[in-house]
């Protein structure tokens, strides 16, 4: 009877694994479908003459928290001074 219980619990635990593998597997496909989508929309902003370092940069300043942002220019511009003052 033990034995019954046992398979009952490991089919149950292998289909829970099974489930997150397989939803793990489903996100890595959509996650390399999204890249290679993004780095078409690269290529097509080179193809008509952006570069495509500043959009990078300019999208990775988006994502920062505004006060962040300015603080973080602030430092910049302060250091930059400093280097510029000796």
């Amino acid at each position: 009877m033990n034995n019954s219980i046992t398979d009952i619990t490991n089919k149950e635990t292998a289909e829970q694994l099974r489930r997150y593998i397989e939803s793990i597997e489903a996100n890595e496909a959509e996650k390399k479908e999204l890249t290679e989508r993004m780095a078409e929309i690269y290529a097509e902003a080179k193809a008509v003459g952006f570069d495509v370092a500043t959009i990078k940069q300019i999208i990775k300043i988006r994502k920062i928290d505004k006060e962040k942002l300015l603080e973080a220019e602030y430092l910049l511009e302060t250091y930059l001074e400093a280097l510029d003052g000796k």
